[in-house]
């Protein structure tokens, strides 16, 4: 029984890696997918490998068509879409963007493909192209912004008042859909689904309430599964999609927190603590270009808050945000985040996270949802920790806020504001019930996970729908 969990246990966390064999790694490495491909079936059929080099031999396989799926653009396409802002547009100025990384490509079997969001994001991770794009189209009103101004001012004024550090709590109902396509799979197979459902034991989240599913028998994780699920069965039917339901209630609360940076904070290091100090391969690596990175940010300074706040703000200001490949695909996160100098929410954290690890200060995974009236979306970020404190919310994604106070200004190193939905207080960790194939999302859980006998249904068999209704009377919410 032990050997039949450690298997399952070793199929729900399985990553991105190399395979046994130097001529597909080659293969794959030169961007020759579909030689790889063959040369892995080739492998299966007359290799005589262990089951479990099976496994992951067809994983590596799904990954070259995950990775064929982000990137699909061909160059006609980011031309055609890159003509309206420079209508000289020419090839020295495409390879200029792709050397400098600004321009995300991979030769794939042959052939230039760029990744689907390439065209938008060389204008996020570039901050030259960016002010060409505003000059065509306009600057874009940013509504999370306009809202955060309110809402963040309100929190810290009210936790002063109060003398607390939890307040302006939001209560939310919440309605989830994730809709199978029609015929994703045969008529009559029985579908599996994990749906995200909120995590317990959080003073920022509670009253959480379970009100239905559009399934008579489902499991609810307990919260000591730190990615934490609803889990429902349906059975396919032909020529309609299969539509998985639920709706939740739960109250999310502000978070704020003066910190004084000039206050030398201790962090005692129990056996408890440990593991957050740690590298945990293969996304938190003390690499050599981390080492170097963190001597380049840190330099002598010896306050561990004030190490954090270095860290903060210097991926705040030289790595800006950019819609991400699938984190599946990546072989190690917080490396791939420097070497690109981008990323997204997740990424960004996972860098921060693993320089604040490197530097002895406490740091581990959260995410969810973003709840915010004007932004409703998946979302990562992460917490620290001191003796003084505890662990205290950090977002570097949101980053540093157009503010003179401190207070405000850092709000997002050590608070957090009232529109949070925390599903995950750890990431890449095993699913309840256990998923028999790798996820679509190795690392995080957001969107949910589906599969049935034959397979994974990847990201491209389904969507997923979020309702939400605020319950709690605010002129902000309004």
């Amino acid at each position: 029984m032990k050997r039949i969990i450690l298997f399952l246990l070793l199929l729900s966390v399985v990553t991105f890696s190399q395979t046994q064999f130097h001529s597909i790694n080659k293969e794959i490495a030169s961007g020759n997918f579909t030689i790889a491909g063959r040369m892995i079936d080739s492998v299966i059929a007359f290799g005589d490998v262990p089951p479990l080099e099976v496994y992951d031999l067809q994983f590596q396989k799904d990954l070259l068509s995950r990775i064929k799926r982000d990137f699909r653009r061909r160059e006609r396409e980011i031309v055609d879409y890159l003509k309206k802002y420079y209508p000289d547009l020419n090839d020295s100025m495409l390879r200029k963007w792709e050397k400098e990384k600004s321009l995300e490509m991979r030769v794939i079997d042959g052939e230039r493909k760029y990744f689907a969001n390439s065209g938008p994001n060389l204008f996020r991770i570039n901050k030259t192209e960016k002010k060409v794009k505003e000059k065509v189209d306009g600057i874009a009103e940013n509504k999370l912004e306009e809202f955060l101004k309110m809402h963040i001012p309100a929190v810290a004024n009210e936790a002063n008042q109060q003398n607390v550090h939890v307040v302006h709590p939001v209560k939310m109902n919440v309605k989830y859909n994730l809709s199978v396509d029609a015929d994703a799979v045969p008529s009559g197979e029985v579908i599996r689904c994990w749906l995200p459902f909120p995590r317990e034991g959080h003073e920022r989240q509670r009253d959480i309430k379970f009100i239905k599913a559009n399934t008579p028998e489902y499991i609810i994780a307990d919260n000591n599964n730190i990615q934490r699920t609803v889990y429902l069965e349906k059975t396919a039917v032909a020529g309609k999609p299969t539509v998985f339901e639920m709706e939740f209630e739960y109250t999310a609360c502000a978070y704020s927190n003066k910190l004084n940076f000039d206050e030398q904070l201790t962090i005692t290091i129990n056996d408890r603590l440990k593991k957050y100090i740690a590298e945990r391969p293969p996304h938190i690596v003390f690499t050599d270009n981390i080492k170097e990175l963190s001597t380049k940010i840190i330099g002598k300074e010896k306050n561990p808050l004030k190490k954090a706040k270095l860290i903060f703000e210097w991926i705040d200001k030289n790595i800006p945000w950019a819609s991400a490949l699938e984190y599946s695909t990546i072989p190690n996160i917080s490396s791939y985040c420097y070497e690109n100098m981008h990323g997204d929410c997740g990424i960004q954290s996972l860098l921060f996270m693993t320089l604040c690890r490197y530097n002895g200060i406490p740091a581990k995974w959260q995410s969810g949802w973003m709840m915010h009236p004007s932004g409703i979306n998946l979302h990562d970020w992460c917490e620290i920790y001191f003796d003084k404190y505890g662990w205290l919310p950090v977002d570097q994604s949101f980053g540093m806020k157009d503010f003179v106070e401190d207070e405000l200004k850092y709000f997002y190193l050590g608070s957090t504001d009232s529109y949070r939905l925390i599903v995950n207080d750890d990431y890449s960790a095993p699913l309840f019930p256990y998923k028999i194939y790798p996820r679509s999302e190795t690392v995080d859980f957001q969107r949910g996970e589906v599969e049935w006998k034959g397979g994974n249904l990847y990201f491209d068999k389904w969507d997923y729908n979020m309702k939400v209704t605020y319950l709690t009377e605010d002129e902000m919410e309004k």
